[in-house]
């Protein structure tokens, strides 16, 4: 309660003359949160990062990056660094999640979500975003054993196992690390993209969604794998597609980026084996972060979303040979049954 009657006395001196009501608008996984003001004529958010724990200036930076190419992310129009509060503009209340629950609306959401993701990924320069580099990919993955296997399963791994779980995150690693490098949100994800109305209609008239989503939650952004951000959208831990939905959004993707441009592979084969290694790194760091903020951080809110990010997994790992250690060791682990899909 402290550090709302602080936001609120700060937000007070930015519109001393003004009347608002403050509200709980979302958290995340982190230490920050989100609180909506309300005034006579309009709303804002009010973002409470504390600075103990959030450093503010990576979303500053790339807030600014990603507004410059014309998508639609929270402008800042205040900011105290040192209580750690941003005053930022309102995208709404429908996230992508909740308008494709409704139903009817997925190809338009997801090839708005990819036209964003493009512009995002034209704009891309070397040394302006921390690199996604071997020692980052890594500790991401190695998040698995630590937390999921260890402390989730309760398990041990042998020196093989070890050795073998090893040697296929240095696989994974270096099909990354090969891909062509652009920014990347990394999680570019149904609960991070807003489904923002037209002007002048009604945010509940789910049939006039803007065509460009609200983009949130980027303040970690790296310069990094092409197919990152496309395998968190089509990935996702919280909605599960159809393979052949989400082929055909891919491809569609993948011939918009080539028309722009974007550096993809020009045989959709290879372009497809990235990105499926590439879900392989981002289930494995999943996994061991939903198992760390059940164990570490009392939040089980995430363990309902394990079985999918499991299924993406071993979906992934029965198609390649060099992934069949890592199959063989979630056999060991955790037997279940396969159904396998596309292969290329």
């Amino acid at each position: 309660m402290l550090r709302q009657q602080k936001l609120t006395e700060w937000l007070r001196g930015q519109f001393p003359n003004e009347t608002f009501t403050i509200a709980p608008a979302s958290a995340d996984a982190s230490f920050r949160r989100y609180f909506r003001a309300s005034f006579a004529t309009r709303s804002l958010i009010v973002m409470d990062a504390p600075p103990q724990h959030e450093d503010c200036r990576p979303f500053l930076h790339i807030a600014k990056l990603f507004e410059a190419t014309g998508v639609h992310v929270p402008h800042v129009y205040a900011q105290s660094l040192e209580q750690g509060f941003l005053l930022l503009s309102d995208l709404g209340n429908t996230t992508y999640l909740q308008a494709l629950c409704s139903g009817g609306l997925a190809h338009e959401l997801y090839g708005a979500a990819t036209d964003a993701l493009i512009k995002i990924q034209l704009a891309s320069r070397d040394n302006e975003l921390p690199p996604y580099d071997e020692a980052l990919l890594l500790r991401e993955m190695r998040l698995f054993p630590e937390w999921y296997i260890g402390k989730h399963l309760n398990a041990t791994l042998t020196d093989k196992q070890h050795a073998k779980l090893e040697e296929v995150f240095a696989r994974i690693v270096a099909n990354n690390l090969a891909q062509p490098r652009v920014y990347v949100h990394r999680d570019y994800h149904s609960r991070n993209l807003m489904a923002i109305p037209q002007a002048g209609e009604e945010e509940n008239e789910k049939d006039n969604l803007l065509t460009s989503p609200g983009i949130l939650d980027f303040q970690d952004a790296v310069y990094g794998p092409i197919t990152y951000d496309l395998a968190s959208l089509f990935k996702d831990a919280y909605i599960r597609w159809e393979e052949a939905e989400t082929l055909d959004w891919l491809i569609r993707y993948w011939e918009k980026a080539r028309k722009a441009g974007l550096p993809v592979a020009d045989d959709f084969s290879e372009f497809y084996r990235d990105y499926e290694w590439m879900g392989v790194q981002r289930h494995l760091k999943v996994l061991g972060i939903f198992a760390r903020l059940y164990h570490r951080d009392g939040k089980d809110g995430y363990l309902k979303d394990l079985p999918l990010v499991r299924d993406y997994l071993r979906a992934a790992c029965v198609r390649y040979i060099d992934l069949k250690p890592l199959l063989n060791l979630l056999d060991e682990l955790e037997p279940s049954g396969i159904q396998e899909g596309y292969t290329f």
